[in-house]
């Protein structure tokens, strides 16, 4: 079944983007869940059995591009698909992953979410190495961050 909809046009797509391609049906892919706002797919160089992508169907460069409405909607699908994950696999557990920028080895440049079933004793291994921050640098970034009133994020409607 196609969930294609009238405002799916060219406009929503990237040219040249392999996701937009394959949301759009033209790329063959291992699609197993689709919905009106997204596509989830078996991942083509999966960390587990299971790996698969959950994309929107428009195109959305990264996080930063995402709208409040893009968000919800793509996290109700990757929850989905992560319940069928759960359901028909069976794994121990399950990664979210999402990379956002080359410097954060985003190398499909449309937003989609990683969902990794894991087993136990997988081969993954953990892609990032935790060392204990530098005195004053977490208190430091903390007090960058808070330094935002949080009426004003209220206030522009961010944060609800």
């Amino acid at each position: 079944m196609s969930f294609t909809t009238p405002d799916q046009t060219a406009a929503d797509r990237m040219p040249g983007c392999t996701f937009c391609s394959i949301a759009a049906g033209d790329i063959p892919a291992l699609r197993f869940y689709e919905d009106e706002h997204a596509v989830a797919f078996m991942d083509r160089l999966p960390m587990t059995v299971g790996h698969c992508l959950v994309i929107p169907r428009r195109h959305i460069t990264d996080v930063w591009d995402l709208t409040d409405d893009d968000a919800a909607q793509v996290m109700r699908s990757v929850r989905r698909v992560a319940d069928l994950v759960r359901e028909r696999l069976a794994p121990a557990g399950v990664n979210l992953l999402n990379n956002n920028g080359a410097a954060a080895d985003q190398t499909q440049f449309h937003f989609h979410v990683h969902v990794i079933p894991r087993y136990g004793r997988d081969r993954l291994l953990h892609p990032w190495e935790r060392i204990f921050a530098p005195a004053g640098e977490i208190e430091s970034a903390y007090r960058m961050l808070s330094a935002a009133d949080p009426r004003a994020w209220a206030a522009a409607g961010e944060g609800n």
